[in-house]
Formats: C-alpha cells, structure tokens, sequence
C-alpha cells in the first residue's frame, strides 16, 4: 500500500467529510466535477459519482438545498433532517475516495469511512445547526441568513480545496476545528453554574 495515496486519499474524504457538515450536496457535487475532470481518482465502484446523470441530480441537490436554507425557519427544521444526511453524505464521501485504495482492506476502508467521516460530518453539523439555532435565539432569525452564507461559503472553500490540495484542506478543517473546541470548553469554564 503507497503511503502517500492512503494519507491523500484519507485527506481528501476527512475534508470532504467536513464540508458535507456545512452542506450535504456541495461536496457531493464537488467530487464528482473532480473525478470527471480527472482530479480524484475513484475506486471501480465508486464510479456512478462521475455519471452526468448524477452530477445534474447533486446540482439540482445542491440548489435547492442552499436555497431552503434562506428561507426563515425552514432553516432551523432543516438541520433536524440534514444532521443524519451530513454523517451519511460523509461516510458516503470518505468511503468513495479511499475507493481508489486497491490493498485497502474494505473492513479498514468502511471502519474509517464511518468514524472519520461520519465523525467528521456530524461534528461540523451539530456546530453548524448550534449556531443557527443560537441566531434564532437571539436574532429571532435575522441573522440567519448570514450564518447560511458563512455556511454555504465554507462547504465550497472546503470542497474545492479537497479536491485541489486534499492535505492542506484537512490540516486547516483540523485546525479550525480545534479552535472550535477550545472556544467552547473556555466559555463552558467561565459560564457559573447554577
């Protein structure tokens, strides 16, 4: 097994993964304008995904999905229903791209497909969907739409940086991540209990 194809192929499903936490159909989308413009290499069963017939139906996906969430309150019900999609979508992407791993045991191939990206996936969802319900909260909703544009930008910048530099994109969701995780646990430390 080449290292290198492994770690860039784990890079390249992890940040997918990410993204598919901003939106579900944008890196979908992503993955398969790149695997038809020879960018990502998928594996023999993977191939559907490079399909014109699936790529109009992930842009029709992909429109439709970032055009709902625009819309008041639809947003907050979206996230209820996108929460399990996103861990789908990102074990759906994850597994696709170590597709192309030929000695990759599919035990170890679905075993990091479900924790990595699943994981990965679900923790940018449940942040995303926490700060769209904390705008709600607050704003009473107005500010939605600018929490839906940060998303939506921030699902195709990791999407199309995945499928440009797979490494560099997974070092700056991990980055971004960790600095997630510590703002939180630093306000959880100075909220008093009550």
């Amino acid at each position: 097994m080449d290292f290198w194809n492994l770690i860039t192929a784990l890079s390249l499903g992890l940040a997918l993964s990410a993204a598919c936490g901003f939106r579900v159909f944008v890196p979908l989308l992503a993955m398969s304008i790149g695997a038809r413009a020879g960018l990502i290499e998928l594996g023999e069963s993977w191939v559907w995904i490079s399909e014109t017939w699936v790529l109009i139906a992930f842009a029709v996906a992909t429109l439709l999905e970032v055009g709902a969430y625009y819309i008041p309150w639809v947003d907050n019900l979206l996230d209820t229903v996108t929460t399990p999609a996103a861990v789908v979508a990102g074990v759906i992407v994850s597994a696709a791209s170590l597709g192309q791993i030929e000695d990759l045991s599919p035990a170890l191939q679905w075993m990091l497909a479900v924790i990595g990206g699943g994981g990965m996936a679900g923790t940018i969802q449940m942040g995303s969907a926490l700060t769209r319900a904390a705008s709600s909260t607050t704003t009473g909703g107005v500010a939605n739409p600018v929490v839906s544009t940060a998303e939506a930008g921030g699902a195709v910048a990791c999407s199309v940086l995945a499928v440009i530099v797979p490494v560099v994109a997974v070092v700056m969701v991990l980055a971004l991540m960790t600095f997630v995780v510590r703002r939180l646990i630093k306000k959880k430390r100075a909220v008093p209990e009550s």
